[in-house]
């Protein structure tokens, strides 16, 4: 039987470069860097004091001012990305039938200030003192239900938490919810707000964390010989899926096509890949064979490349393995500029690759001064024009969770 066909109808991101959409691809293509010290909170002690922060956080009109004083940045970023998306893609809202209209905004970890602060009060001030909001604003799922009481959608609504695959998971079941007839519309991706005093501290204890605190802009950089660990990131990503029936009865502009997705689990260890990349390989071609293609159709990577000493090349060795002709692929890390924002990466990175398909231009990787050897992609290190025929784009977390969204032009590009 063959697969309705779903398409990209709009963007909206929150970031370290702001948010709009157009404006952090730009950031992108001319190769900044969103990395600073961190002067939000004290952490002269800890061995990372650097970050991608998002600061001067303001979401305008898009929230109620009462509501963004007292809810998590987390359910906020999500709030602002999503009206975005919908912004972007041209939706008005009173058309739709919002029976079929989903949400699906995972997090890796929620409302982690609302958490702390929490603790902090029953500590401090005892019992009698903790906010009735405290369990709300503490879950994963708050920000798509938030977002779901402010547009009236009320299809498909939940959230999925897997790490940093948390994105690219919730990418592949929005879309699923689409293929299977009981939605027309979903918002979709990922949101995290991490960078706080037990967030940085946490990450830092895993030993996860570049400690190049004397040079934020060059502590971030996949596949060089002198990475040390990963810059943290924050923000959210998110996609409006459509039906391509539904997107072409409302003369949607068409910003590329969601071809497939593929999930797998390294079943390995908490926090390290396997070095073999053979989950990983796993899941691009379960990717490839939900999208119809081919691996030789493929010229366009956006890789989850961290930064990290083990995890990059166990991707690239992962990737070798599903493309025998690696130098005819081009290949990025968004991670080099943003940082790694969790739960939000693979929405945020699903964003730059439909950015990539629609402009014909892919963002450098910055910070490559020293290639590991046997790379064999071509890795830009300045903004490059690429026709992308189909781009993948990886996501993996904690756990051993893998996800790989595939995308290509519409209409296809063959």
């Amino acid at each position: 039987m063959t697969k309705k066909r779903i398409v990209i109808t709009g963007l909206g991101v929150v970031s370290c470069f702001g948010n709009d959409v157009d404006l952090f691809y730009k950031q992108l293509l001319e190769g900044k860097s969103g990395a600073a010290a961190i002067t939000e909170f004290p952490c002269e002690d800890f061995p990372t004091r650097i970050a991608a922060m998002i600061k001067d956080f303001d979401p305008g009109e898009y929230i109620d001012k009462k509501q963004a004083r007292r809810i998590d940045k987390c359910d906020a970023y999500a709030l602002v990305a999503g009206k975005k998306a919908l912004e972007h893609a041209h939706i008005d809202l009173e058309k739709l039938d919002k029976t079929r209209c989903g949400i699906l905004i995972g997090s890796g970890m929620g409302g982690m200030n609302q958490f702390c602060e929490g603790v902090q009060t029953l500590l401090e001030k005892g019992a009698k003192r903790i906010t009735p909001f405290f369990v709300p604003y503490i879950l994963t799922n708050m920000p798509g239900a938030m977002l779901a009481m402010d547009t009236g959608f009320m299809g498909p609504n939940y959230s999925i938490s897997t790490a940093c695959a948390t994105g690219n998971n919730s990418i592949i079941a929005a879309a699923n919810h689409i293929r299977s007839g009981n939605a027309d519309v979903m918002l979709c991706g990922g949101v995290e707000a991490p960078i706080i005093a037990m967030g940085m501290a946490g990450f830092a204890a895993c030993k996860a964390l570049s400690q190049r605190n004397d040079e934020p802009t060059k502590a971030s950089r996949p596949w060089d010989t002198g990475r040390d660990g990963f810059l943290m990131g924050e923000g959210a990503g998110v996609l409006v899926l459509e039906s391509l029936e539904h997107a072409l009865a409302r003369g949607a502009t068409i910003l590329a096509e969601y071809l497939g997705g593929g999930l797998s689990c390294d079943a390995h260890h908490i926090t390290e890949p396997r070095a073999d990349g053979e989950g990983v390989a796993q899941c691009v071609r379960n990717a490839l064979s939900d999208a119809g293609v081919n691996a030789e159709d493929v010229n366009y990577i956006n890789a989850h490349a961290t930064s990290t000493p083990v995890g990059d090349l166990a991707e690239i060795n992962a990737v070798k393995k599903v493309f025998k002709n690696p130098g005819k692929i081009t290949m990025n890390a968004t991670k080099s500029m943003i940082g790694h924002a969790l739960g939000a990466a693979g929405g945020l990175e699903a964003v730059v690759s439909v950015m990539a398909v629609k402009e014909k231009m892919v963002h450098p990787t910055i910070n490559l001064e020293d290639r590991e050897p046997d790379l064999e992609f071509n890795i830009p290190t300045k903004a490059e024009h690429l026709d992308i025929r189909v781009g993948i784009s990886n996501s993996f977390g904690f756990g051993g969770h893998n996800a790989t969204v595939v995308f290509g032009d519409y209409p296809r590009n063959t």
